[in-house]
């Protein structure tokens, strides 16, 4: 019993500090660009606990398997001056790009500490030692990156099967067998880094999708109709769910 407590602590943990991160970059970004935020949430579902600010409602909900930040004038018309619609695109763009980016910088940042403090002796470091581990701490961090970069690359190339992605039951399943706090951190780090890039990923749903709407936008000079971006991202929530539900199968075929 205490094993299954410390485990689902371990799981709940990583993955909702993730998504604060994630979600808490899109916040500050869009507060810092005059938008306003209705609503910034952990979790699906049902809430378990809400608080009201100022503006914002923050709440925790039962499902913790993602989150949003909900600004006014997303997903709908609103004549609010502070909506997401009535800022220009650029600040549109930058609020997008923000929940991944801050991932990605937490994840590598993370990951470079961790190389370049591994093996050094604080009670008594030499200067050598310390560039060292920091020149061996830079070449790591890049060759992690590329892999990241190549793990895509393979996805689309079809060199990365859909039986060889890890969804959030495997993920679930590494968090328990990690050994150790340094451990622990290290992957959080690396699926902090993949949630980014994800993220990115030019499919309706996430944010590289909405990316893509935005530069069309910048290209045509004027936005896409709300109905008909509505229609594209419910046909990449459909291929979302179908790919997870793909993904956690095959996790569940693996571990049994």
């Amino acid at each position: 019993m205490v094993n299954f407590i410390v485990n689902a602590i371990k799981i709940i943990f990583l993955l909702g500090f993730l998504i604060f991160i994630h979600e808490g970059g899109h916040f500050l970004v869009a507060k810092l660009c005059k938008v306003k935020v209705n609503e910034f949430a952990i979790g699906f579902g049902k809430k378990i606990w809400q608080k009201q600010g100022k503006e914002t409602t923050y709440t925790i909900r039962m499902i913790p398997l993602g989150g949003f930040c909900a600004m006014e004038g997303e997903d709908e018309e609103s004549d609010d001056e502070a909506s997401f619609a009535k800022a220009n695109v650029w600040k549109r763009i930058a609020i997008v790009l923000a929940g991944a980016t801050v991932n990605i910088i937490f994840g590598i940042l993370v990951y470079f500490i961790l190389m370049a403090t591994a093996g050094i002796e604080f009670a008594n470091p030499t200067m050598d030692t310390i560039l060292n581990r920091i020149y061996y701490a830079g070449q790591a961090t890049g060759t992690f990156i590329l892999t990241m970069f190549e793990s895509i690359k393979m996805l689309f190339t079809g060199g990365l099967a859909t039986d060889q992605m890890v969804g959030i039951v495997g993920i679930s399943e590494i968090v328990v067998n990690t050994n150790g706090i340094l451990n622990y951190i290290y992957l959080l780090s690396v699926i902090s880094v993949s949630l980014g890039v994800t993220n990115l990923l030019p499919i309706p749903a996430l944010d590289g999708g909405k990316l893509v709407i935005l530069i069309i936008e910048v290209i045509r000079r004027k936005p896409m109709k709300i109905e008909t971006e509505a229609k594209i991202q419910l046909i990449g929530f459909s291929l979302l769910m179908a790919i997870f539900l793909l993904v956690t199968y095959n996790d569940i075929m693996r571990i049994f």
